[in-house]
This record gives C-alpha cells, sequence and structure tokens, in this order.
C-alpha cells in the first residue's frame, strides 16, 4: 500500500474547523502564524511522508532492528530517512528559538505527526520521543542542562528517551527500584535497569539522551520518592563534543508483535552518571511533562491506524470484484460488482472513515489546548489546562481502541488478502495493538479519566466541557437541517451528567464501582465527544454546500459521514451505559478459587 496524506481534510480541520489562525492569533508567541504558513509545512511533511516513510514501512516491519553486542541497528534506510527529516526541519518545530527551535505550535506539529505516522510509525516513534525530552528540559532543567543538551537535541544531532518501566513495574512505579547515589561532585550514580525503552538505543543520532526516575537514598516509598535525572549515553564535555561513553548499555531489545522498526530496548545503568532535574523526589512532577506529550502522540496513533486501515480497504473494495448487489448488477459489464456495494463492507469502511476524521479533529482540538498550555497565560491557559486533562484520557484510551478496531476491519474488508503481508493491513493491527497498552493501559487511562478528573474535579473539568457542547447546541436549535443531530446530542449531556452521578452514588457503597464502570464510561464519553465535533463539522459542510461550494462533493462526503456516524456508531453509547447499571458485582462476585473451574 502506498501511503497518501489526507491534505485537503487537514486544512478542513485546521482551517475551517478549529480555523487556526484565530487560535494563533489569541496567543502571542503564535500570532504571526498565518494559514499559508500551515499550509507549507503540511505540504511538506505530506510529501516527505509519501516518498521517503511510506515506502520504508513494509520493508522496515521485515526486516526488524538487529542487536550485536549492545549496538543496535535500524533497518534499511531509517538512518538517511532521519536525516532528512532533520534536514526539513521538522525535529525543531516546537522547540524554543533560544536553542535552535522554531516555536511552533504543537497543533501543527501534531497534525505533522499524522502523516509522519500513518506512512511509517515505527520511524516516527525516534523523533517522537525526542520532543517530550526536548519539553522536559525546557520546562525543569537547569540552564546549564539546557545549554547543554537543547541544541542538539532541537537538531536532531542527539535524540533523547524516557525511561520509566522496570523489570518488576509496569505502570506503578511505586515499584521503581533504580538508585541514584550522590557523588561529591554535585552528580549521581545511576544504578539500575529499565525495560521497553522505545528508542533506547540505535544508529540514527551521535548520542542518546535518557530521562530517568530513580530514587535517591533515604527517599519516601512509593512516587514521591522519585526523583528525575539526565542519563547521556556519552558524556558531554564542556565545549559540547562529546566525550567517553558513558555507563549506560543496551542489553537486548524485545521481539515483538509490531513496530518492530522501533527498537524497544532493555537499558542498563551500571553506574552511569547523571544530573538532577529540578528538585529531589518530584521526579514523577516533572515527568508528566514527557508523559503529557508522549499521550498525544499515541492518541494521533489511533488516527493513522483508522486513516491506514481506511485508505487500504477503499482502494481494495473499488478493485476486489466478488457477488452482484442485491438488488441487481451495478457494473454489468463486468464478471462481478466490486465489492464496494455491499453495505456489510461500506459498514465497514465507513466506520474507518468516520474514527480516522473525527479522530482528526479531536487531536486538532486537544492540540489547540495544549497550544494555550505552552504558551498562553492567565485565565486562557488554566481554563486551557483543565479542557486538556479531561480530554487527554478519553483521546489517549478512545483514539487507540477505535483505531485498532479500524485497522480489524482492513483486515476484514481486504479478506484473505488481508490476512497477508503484501498488503499491509496485518502489520496495521499488530502496530496499533501497542497502542492501547503503552502511556498507560485503556484500563488505566479510564480510571484516571472517571476517577482523577470527573470525579476527582467533583464534575467541575466534565461541566466545562459540556458547557461547551450545550453553548453549540443552543445556538443551532433552531436549524432545521441540524436537528438530526443536535437532538441527539442534547439527550446524550444529559446522560453523561446523570452517568456521572450514578457511578458516583455507587462508588459511596462500593468504592470498587468506580473500576467495575470505568472503561464502559470512557467509551461513552469517547462516543460523544467524537459526536460533539462531528456536529460541528456537519454544521460547517451544510453552510458550504448552501452557499454553492466548488467542493460540493467533499463537503456532501462530510455531512454523509457524520450522519452515517450518528445512526451507526454513537447508538453504541447505550451498551455502554446498560453496562455501567449493572454494577460491580458481576466482576467481583466470583472467588479468585473459581476462575479456574
Amino acid at each position: 500500500m502506498q501511503y497518501k496524506a489526507p491534505l485537503r481534510d487537514m486544512k478542513f480541520v485546521m482551517h475551517e474547523l478549529l480555523n487556526s489562525t484565530a487560535h494563533y492569533q489569541t496567543i502571542d508567541a503564535f500570532a504571526h502564524i498565518e494559514a499559508d504558513i500551515v499550509d507549507s509545512y503540511l505540504e511538506a511533511a505530506a510529501s516527505f511522508a509519501e516518498n521517503e516513510l511510506s515506502p520504508l514501512n513494509m520493508s522496515g516491519d521485515a526486516e526488524g532492528c538487529h542487536f550485536d553486542n549492545g549496538e543496535v541497528t535500524t533497518p534499511k534506510g531509517f538512518k538517511e530517512a532521519y536525516k532528512q527529516y532533520c534536514e526539513l526541519g521538522f525535529t525543531s518545530l516546537t522547540a524554543d528559538e533560544e536553542f535552535g527551535g522554531q516555536g511552533m505550535p504543537m497543533s501543527l506539529n501534531s497534525s505533522i505527526s499524522e502523516f509522519v505516522g500513518t506512512a511509517n510509525w515505527s520511524f516516527g516513534m525516534y523523533p517522537g520521543l525526542s520532543e517530550g525530552c526536548v519539553s522536559t528540559l525546557e520546562h525543569h532543567g537547569t540552564n546549564e542542562q539546557k545549554q547543554k543538551y537543547l541544541p542538539k537535541l532541537v537538531a536532531g544531532e542527539w535524540t533523547g528517551v524516557m525511561c520509566l518501566t522496570e523489570p518488576q513495574c509496569g505502570s506503578d512505579l511505586n515499584l521503581v527500584r533504580t538508585k541514584a547515589e550522590p557523588n561529591t561532585d554535585g552528580t549521581y550514580k545511576i544504578n539500575g535497569g529499565k525495560i521497553w525503552i522505545s528508542a533506547g538505543e540505535h544508529d540514527m543520532s551521535d548520542n542518546i539522551i535518557h530521562i530517568v526516575l530513580a530514587r535517591l537514598p533515604d527517599a519516601p516509598a512509593g512516587t514521591k520518592g522519585l526523583s528525575l535525572f539526565v542519563v547521556p549515553k556519552f558524556m558531554v564535555n564542556d565545549d559540547g563534543s562529546l566525550g567517553e561513553r558513558n555507563a549506560v548499555s543496551c542489553g537486548s531489545i524485545e521481539h515483538k508483535m509490531g513496530i518492530k522498526a522501533s527498537a524497544t530496548c532493555v537499558i542498563n545503568y551500571d553506574g552511569a552518571i547523571g544530573y538532577l532535574i529540578g528538585e529531589e523526589n518530584r521526579g514523577l512532577n516533572y515527568m508528566f511533562t514527557f508523559m503529557n506529550v508522549a499521550r498525544i502522540g499515541t492518541s494521533i496513533q489511533g488516527v493513522t491506524a483508522s486513516q491506514y486501515a481506511f485508505q487500504g480497504a477503499l482502494a481494495f473494495a473499488n478493485e476486489r470484484l466478488a457477488f452482484r448487489s442485491l438488488d441487481g448488477a451495478k457494473f454489468p459489464e463486468k464478471p462481478a460488482d466490486p465489492i464496494i456495494v455491499h453495505p456489510a463492507v461500506r459498514d465497514m469502511i465507513l466506520t474507518t472513515k468516520a474514527f480516522a476524521e473525527g479522530g482528526r479533529a479531536l487531536i486538532g482540538y486537544m492540540s489547540q489546548f495544549a497550544d494555550t498550555v505552552a504558551k498562553g497565560e492567565g485565565d486562557a491557559r488554566k481554563y486551557a489546562d483543565q479542557m486538556l486533562s479531561l480530554l487527554t484520557p478519553i483521546g489517549k484510551a478512545f483514539l487507540t481502541e477505535t483505531g485498532l478496531e479500524s485497522a480489524r476491519h482492513g483486515v476484514q474488508a481486504l479478506g484473505g488478502s488481508g490476512f497477508c503481508v503484501e498488503y499491509g493491513m496485518e502489520q496495521n493491527v499488530r502496530d496499533t495493538t501497542i497502542a492501547c497498552i503503552y502511556e498507560g493501559t485503556t484500563q488505566i487511562q479510564a480510571l484516571d479519566l472517571i476517577g482523577r478528573k470527573v470525579l476527582g474535579s467533583q464534575g467541575k473539568l466534565l461541566a466545562n466541557f459540556t458547557t461547551v457542547i450545550q453553548q453549540f447546541c443552543d445556538d443551532n436549535k433552531d436549524n432545521d437541517e441540524m436537528g438530526q443531530f443536535i437532538r441527539p446530542l442534547v439527550k446524550h449531556i444529559k446522560e453523561w451528567g446523570e452517568l456521572t452521578t450514578r457511578i458516583g452514588m455507587q462508588a459511596t457503597e462500593n468504592p470498587e464501582a468506580v473500576g467495575g464502570a470505568a472503561v464502559d464510561y470512557m467509551y461513552f464519553s469517547g462516543y460523544v465527544t467524537l459526536a460533539y465535533l462531528w456536529a460541528r463539522m456537519a454544521l460547517i459542510a451544510q453552510t458550504e454546500i448552501a452557499n454553492g461550494s466548488s467542493e460540493q462533493a467533499f463537503y456532501d462526503a462530510k455531512v454523509k459521514t457524520a450522519q452515517f456516524y450518528f445512526a451507526k456508531l454513537l447508538p453504541r453509547t447505550t451498551t455502554h451505559v446498560q453496562r455501567i447499571a449493572t454494577g460491580v458485582e458481576p466482576y467481583m462476585s466470583m472467588d479468585v478459587e473459581q476462575f479456574s473451574f
């Protein structure tokens, strides 16, 4: 499959749905960014993704990464593609200008990341992790650390990784054992091992900067005793040149289901020299800067999976001949009709289309709040932070799960061909499965949503968002054409509040109720969130059609996809509501010993 970047739809989201130019005007740092600047970046990224990265996607999957005595070699073509990526300026896009960055907004970067990720997700992992490293040092590093590491990281000459997970602990960071012992010169000696470190070792950059969680002697137990350290693969001399190798080594790379061209490493620290970031015992607070960037990035992976499945399934369905349409031959000159005529095939393809385009809108919506959090001020920044806090677990969990569903539809729509490697659909399933796991599993993100963000804020964060949706409904309640979208939205907003109250009441009697309801609540929230964005897109499309736009077919397709979403996907919320209503007892009534019977 040859990837084709959805440039027209991305421009629709950026300019028509989210009015990026007006948004940038609200933030001084971005006020100079006009639509033509955005488009030039998008077009350059689309060309690079289509022509350089897409051809390496299947070959990179087949070859994988090579491990030899601690050294990792990436698949053929990756190193050269990364050099081009750096030359195009994509590594420096959002970084501060003081360190060689371009100071561009995250919302633009997210759009570019989608193109790169859909064309070749494994490749995108390498520079994507550097973005979090840069952001962490920009926000929390000392001036000396910034001057020493950021210019090379921003230029792409060095890359960065985050190192949290250990063999005995995945998401539960209370169990971190890696130790940091103070040296007399103000540095620290790091001892321990980390696993599942994406891009922890490779041959694409001259140095790799590790951001490592470790525990100081006599630190408090649990996450309150974690500190954060910069640990370079190669020491950096005062003049910026590389010195001797630090005591950091790659013990092995994982043999994985997917993203095989991305090196997932076991990293060992055997007395490695590290430098404290910020204050002692506040490492997890600082690491969230890195993790939040990564969670938006993982949300994008869900969209890339839906987009890739949509393109592959659509191309195949337009060519593959099988049977006749049930109401008569649509292509009588052919021995059979293309399978695109069959309702079951259209259901799968429209589902991937609705999740891809709706997910793209959600990523853009989230990323604009991220712009304001990064560079905004005052009440606007506070509000954006609250909105992003609510939307991040929805985006991460819902978009990756629907991305995986779309990937499976991609295989199914192609039938036996989808099960074979030549069409790329089975790789999409393998690559996407990890998105539901890393950066917090779906289940953990769901707990974060209902437990910390909604109930933990006493409903304030949810009210912020539902107020926005309600205002949209009020503004369009007299629009007859919009009634098909407004009426279901109003119903679901009311139900969202009732559902939240119900779970809260259940939890007063049994705290396990929150865990039992969390995943269904996340799905409900995700479907309603995308419904709001689809309604907004439908309104724009209807207006353009009424105004006689020259792109009638594009806008008509947008309205019809919105209608499909509301008719066939939004009703899934009913099942989730019913599952929540039954409480936690069906999960918890069985004794542990009984599971084996």
